[in-house]
């Protein structure tokens, strides 16, 4: 092939690295006007009070919004007041809204309003929200309007309930000799993106509303709109141009609703919301915590036979996405295993934090940290080598996910060879854990991890190609460029295709959902996939007409007509051939006939065979394939004072088809990052009251340059059938097993089980003393 495979230049990289490449708030607009908002310092109060006198006195406001009744809002459940009215149910949330002339003055305004609180209980995990006793934070959700399909339990912290029922728990444990017990948890965090979120919304006088925003999701935004505030879908014009990073952070909407009405309250001019750096980790929408609770069953050789497990996902003070979120962990509840009796509820729960959002892995991360951290707990039960134990349960073709889905090599891949290979990368056979010095240890730990996507059933993408007279392409798409590279392997897929140059191939970086063709959302490692269908479908398309063009001017059969180096030749004499930039406009006779116009062509994928869940038993097809792999981290601690430095980290993904080497690299090795992050450091710190204390990069740490691992990734390739060339999703999944991982190795060097994140040395060493306060 000559472009599939290869390492192609992203086609937006040299706009990036000189910097004229624009994002959301690099559109300035001589009269834009600015909001502010005023978030609460409480997370969890009635507002007894609030006075705006001295904020209109400042010179320059425009408008104040606030301590008045807006339409409820929400993915599945409208549950949330896009401003909070008479009560606040999390640290940071919206209170009130100034739209001024300059950011300074809004802010300014902010600063001069007057609040009084009343302090309520505050529900500070799911835990919390889990016992009977716990307050409500929503008292009424019965009476809230909510899709289809969704489970809140009213008179409960409830905000959706997913089942999964698999075969006989009660049989399955009557046939384990092993059984191990696990309790494990985290908080909410940040997804840190470059890029704060931010909105600008402008209302024409003909009610056209048009807006430019930071989102993964831009025809999301028009269907909510219309949802909302039953305002026309082809009324609403939203422009997304490229992301500075998201990570699941910016496929919710939110800003772009406040932003929509304070321009409504300054009669439709232009406003600009843009969040601070403390905003966007606490007022914005944060990656979900977790309570888990789980028992695993085995025989006295390592066969699981059950799994009976409880996720308690921190949904936070409303449901939104964490709906969602939730029932896709309950989907890939165990794990990349053969478990023929599985038991799992997993519930979005209501408390007192910021609500959530998707985060890179859509919940995988989550529930495999738990399952795989007790895999760990099992082998060590049964004295037996953790890669032994997980390449005994691999899942296989013939076998049946927790949904109860038939898998074929095409769907799952191949997980054991994922582990084999990681077992040669890491020299698994020397040791878990070797004394290197006097208190130094180095140690190592793995986990196997697996993914399918829990999209709409609906959920569509469409492409539009239009050609210039010169024989290049235009490629149009409503995939987002968030980072991911994904719009240069959608032009890669068309060169290829069409058996032409990659640098003809010109790509439309902005998404305009009034021009561009959907695409559902940038989410789930799911845009290759989608939009990589419809790209080959209008490229076919293309080839059909350039070749019934053809036909007519050399007088050949179609059938007997190829493409190629920008051409349409004859099979049998290629020197009988004419130039595609001769048809792309139609072709003129030496006469001055002309027969055709300019090719324009399209595609469209809408994958077939999803179902809804039985939400009894959770059975349904929730994606069309899953993408596994095996990862793992070695580790040098030192048992004197807990500090440990991360050597390495790999990762064995299986791709099906590595369609751009360079950038499926980076990819992996960005969310390895990530999850080492997540793993390791990075988490909200609350204080009884519910308010985060660490709102800023300065005591909230990513990892910083200098701290990286050394990252070892290799693919194995077993190509998923209906995929484009054959390719899976990878965007997220470096990402997935690294807390367990790192989470196994420590706990491996420490002889402790480390349940809880992150595991910073501090909790090292509280655990290893007996101190887990």
């Amino acid at each position: 092939m000559t472009y599939i495979g290869k390492s192609v230049i992203r086609k937006e990289a040299a706009d990036k690295v000189t910097g004229v490449a624009k994002y959301t708030n690099d559109f300035q607009e001589t009269g834009t006007l600015h909001a502010k908002m005023l978030i609460s310092p409480f997370a969890h109060a009635n507002i007894t009070s609030i006075d705006f006198s001295e904020a209109w006195k400042i010179s320059g406001v425009k408008a104040i919004l606030g301590d008045e009744r807006f339409p409820l809002v929400g993915e599945v459940i409208k549950d949330r007041s896009p401003i909070a009215y008479k009560r606040v149910r999390y640290h940071g949330e919206p209170i009130a809204v100034v739209v001024a002339e300059t950011p300074f003055i809004a802010i300014k305004a902010v600063a001069a309003i007057k609040v009084s609180y009343e302090l309520l209980p505050v529900v500070n995990s799911p835990r919390e929200a889990f016992s009977k006793d716990s307050p409500l934070v929503h008292e009424h959700i019965e009476s809230y309007e909510k899709i289809d399909r969704v489970y809140p339990i009213p008179n409960t912290n409830v905000a959706n309930l997913t089942k999964i029922r698999k075969g006989n728990i009660e049989t399955g444990f009557t046939e384990s000799d092993v059984i191990v017990e696990s309790n494990l948890s985290f908080n909410i965090s940040d997804h840190a993106a470059m890029e704060t979120r931010c909105a600008i919304v402008e209302i024409r006088p003909d009610g056209f509303i048009y807006i430019t925003t930071s989102s993964q999701a831009p025809f999301a935004v028009k269907k909510l709109m219309n949802w909302y505030f039953g305002i026309e879908p082809g009324k609403v014009i939203v422009k997304t141009p490229l992301v500075g990073g998201a990570f699941g952070g910016k496929a919710a909407v939110q800003l772009e609703i406040i932003a929509f009405l304070a321009s409504k309250a300054v009669g439709g001019k232009r406003v600009k919301l843009l969040n601070s750096r403390e905003e966007d980790m606490i007022t914005s929408p944060v990656h979900i915590g977790l309570d888990a609770k789980l028992k695993i069953g085995s025989t006295k050789d390592g066969i699981i036979k059950a799994a009976e497990l409880l996720y308690l996902f921190d949904g936070g003070a409303y449901s939104d996405k964490s709906v969602n979120i939730s029932r896709a962990g309950a989907v890939d509840c165990t794990g990349p295993y053969r478990i023929e009796n599985i038991w799992c509820d997993s519930y979005c729960m209501y408390t007192n934090h910021s609500y959530a959002s998707a985060y890179r892995g859509f919940s995988h991360s989550e529930v495999l940290f738990a399952f795989e951290r007790t895999m760990d707990m099992l082998a060590e039960k049964l004295q037996m080598d953790p890669l032994e134990l997980r390449y005994k349960n691999a899942i296989l073709p013939g076998d049946t996910t927790p949904t109860q889905v038939l898998l074929t090599s095409s769907k799952v891949g191949n997980l054991p060879k994922c582990l084999d290979r990681l077992k040669e990368l890491m020299n698994w056979e020397e040791g878990q854990r070797i004394k290197i010095a006097d208190g130094k240890i180095r140690a190592k730990g793995i986990s196997a991890i697996w993914k399918t996507s829990t999209f709409d059933t609906d959920a569509t993408s469409g492409v539009i190609l239009t050609f210039n007279p010169d024989g290049s392409i235009n490629l149009m798409s409503g995939v987002v460029e968030i980072g991911t590279g994904t719009k240069t392997v959608l032009a890669q897929i068309l060169a290829e295709r069409m058996k032409m140059d990659i640098n003809k191939v010109h790509v439309k970086m902005l998404v305009d959902t009034q021009t561009t063709p959907e695409h559902w959302k940038t989410v789930g490692s799911r845009g290759t996939f989608m939009a990589g269908k419809a790209v080959l479908q209008a490229a076919d398309e293309a080839i059909q007409k350039l070749k019934d063009l053809a036909s007519c001017i050399l007088r050949i059969p179609t059938e007997d007509l190829e493409i190629g180096q920008e051409k349409v030749y004859s099979v049998d004499n290629p020197k009988i051939n004419i130039e595609i930039k001769d048809l792309a406009y139609g072709y003129k006779f030496p006469n001055g006939n002309t027969i055709g116009g300019q090719i324009i062509t399209s595609g469209n994928h809408t994958s077939t065979r999803l179902q809804y869940f039985n939400p009894e038993t959770g059975e349904g097809n929730p994606g069309p394939e899953w993408t596994v792999g095996a990862q793992g981290i070695e580790v040098e601690i030192d048992t004197r004072d807990y500090t440990y430095r991360i050597t390495k980290a790999f990762s064995v993904i299986d791709i099906g088809r590595v369609l751009n080497e360079k950038a499926a690299r980076g990819q992996v090795m960005g969310a390895m990052s990530m999850g080492i992050a997540f793993g390791g450091r990075e988490t909200f710190v609350f204080d009884s009251y519910g308010r985060v204390l660490n709102p800023q990069l300065r005591t909230y740490r990513p990892l910083r340059y200098g701290e990286q691992p050394e990252y070892i990734i290799e693919f194995v390739e077993t190509p998923h059938l209906s995929a484009p060339y054959g390719a899976r999703g990878v965007g997220e999944h470096g990402l997935i097993g690294m807390p367990a991982a790192l989470g196994n190795c420590l706990s491996t060097a420490l002889g402790v089980q480390l349940n809880h994140l992150p595991l910073i040395p501090e909790l090292l060493w509280r655990t290893k003393e007996g101190d887990v306060r």
